[in-house]
């Protein structure tokens, strides 16, 4: 027994258990679970005893695994992802399940089935989704780093707004063996730290293929670096707010002075991101979640004498709540006959203008540097109502989940209302090291 990762372990779960109260960022503090492995944790491991936190759509054996929906409660997986695998064989230790917007569908944690995730730095303000719990618990200091799911931004998106570090690999580099399914084509497991170092150190444990995962692989050969950065004429104007725009400009100048060239460039096709993404990722949904049918899969509502089709009907009525019904509708819409073709196979044609218009980008320049997010974090129940200015907020970030791009988000100073803006560097595919190698250099320089 190493007294020193004991006592780390503890001090985390006694803060997440008083986190738990005052954000709601945890839905289960894994206390009898994480106590043990503590005690079990070799002299040596890389990461030992490092506290970590594991959002709620991610399965770790004998712990429940709801993904913020009603319909996966009392669900307890008998089995752990991949990732949560390798991290606790390097000795980190779980010490606890965050709270997440339901299946991942949402930019606030406002769709949780168990209520919303509160920003740690003003509780009036959303802590950013889908992965606002895992966010709050970096932010509010329970733990050092936290595993989240990013589709469209659900790493990055609350990472800026909780003021913390959020990275998002290449598709392919992390196992998604044990990540409850949203969009498959979208969906990669990623990190929320506080500093980029650390996100590093765990991204490393994690990488590689797993048999268990087919679209897992060893990475690429990485490019060439430039020694330039681009910035989206696109991304930098109208749409962005004044905060937003003010961390655009400090971070341009943080590289410029620790001789980075900063280029503007222009990639039209950036508007077709949202629409595509949102058209691709609720299709993807609409089939992934077919499973919860009262039967296959998760909880069951009906009567005796009812068939399959009301056991379904009820099921799905009762248990999805309303943004997941929002996104399967759409999705089954944009797949139904004599619409597939005008709606998903547009959708798919516009995501591959948008990747080339990336690459061609990243050809001459080793990131794309753009705000994260489109403010500071929204106030609670701002933006509940208007769901397509919801789906707008993801402008920036679903275009590395389009192209399967590494992308990293960093604090860049406040905002106007004191609360944290974040930037967002995009990388060419498999240049994750070099990435976040730029990451860290930003980061020094406008803390300098």
């Amino acid at each position: 027994m190493l007294p020193r990762v004991t006592e780390a372990v503890e001090r985390a779960l006694a803060a997440a258990e008083a986190e738990g109260s005052r954000t709601n960022a945890f839905l289960t503090v894994a206390r009898e679970r994480a106590m043990a492995r503590a005690a079990a944790v070799p002299e040596g491991a890389p990461l030992a005893g490092l506290p970590v936190a594991v959002k709620d759509n991610i399965c770790v054996a004998g712990l429940p695994a709801t993904a913020g929906s009603k319909v996966l409660g009392g669900f307890v997986p008998p089995y752990t992802a991949t990732v949560v695998e390798r991290l606790e064989s390097a000795g980190a230790v779980v010490v606890g399940k965050t709270n997440l917007d339901e299946f991942g569908m949402g930019s606030t944690n406002e769709n949780s089935a168990y209520g919303p995730v509160l920003n740690p730095l003003d509780p009036s303000r959303v802590a950013g989704g889908s992965s606002g719990g895992s966010a709050a618990a970096v932010a509010a200091g329970v733990v050092p780093v936290a595993l989240g799911s990013d589709t469209g931004g659900s790493v990055r998106l609350p990472a800026a707004f909780c003021g913390v570090v959020g990275f998002k690999p290449t598709y392919g580099s992390l196992s998604r063996y044990g990540l409850i399914s949203y969009a498959s084509s979208l969906d990669q497991v990623g990190v929320v730290a506080r500093d980029v170092g650390l996100a590093r150190r765990v991204f490393e444990v994690m990488r590689g293929p797993d048999p268990m995962d087919p679209t897992s692989r060893e990475p690429g050969p990485a490019p060439a670096l430039a020694g330039r950065v681009a910035v989206l004429r696109e991304l930098a104007g109208d749409g962005m707010s004044e905060d937003a725009l003010a961390g655009l400009q400090r971070a341009r100048s943080a590289l410029a002075e620790v001789g980075v060239e900063v280029v503007e460039v222009s990639v039209p096709e950036v508007r077709y991101a949202v629409a595509s993404y949102y058209l691709i990722a609720t299709a993807e949904a609409s089939s992934n979640l077919s499973r919860y049918d009262g039967a296959t899969y998760g909880a069951r509502v009906g009567d005796a004498d009812d068939n399959q089709a009301r056991v379904s009907a009820k099921t799905r009525s009762a248990l999805f709540g309303n943004e997941v019904k929002r996104r399967v509708l759409m999705g089954s819409f944009a797949l139904s006959a004599g619409y597939r073709d005008a709606y998903y196979g547009r959708a798919v044609r516009a995501r591959g203008l948008v990747a080339a218009g990336l690459a061609a980008t990243l050809a001459g320049a080793d990131a794309i540097l753009t705000p994260t997010a489109v403010s500071t974090a929204y106030r609670l129940g701002e933006k509940v109502a208007d769901p397509v200015a919801m789906y707008a907020g993801d402008v920036a970030t679903c275009l590395a989940n389009l192209a399967g791009l590494p992308a990293v988000s960093v604090p860049a100073g406040a905002g106007a209302d004191g609360l944290p803006v974040g930037v967002q560097l995009i990388g060419a595919r498999w240049a994750d090291d070099a990435l976040l190698n730029l990451a860290e250099r930003l980061m020094a320089a406008l803390a300098a």
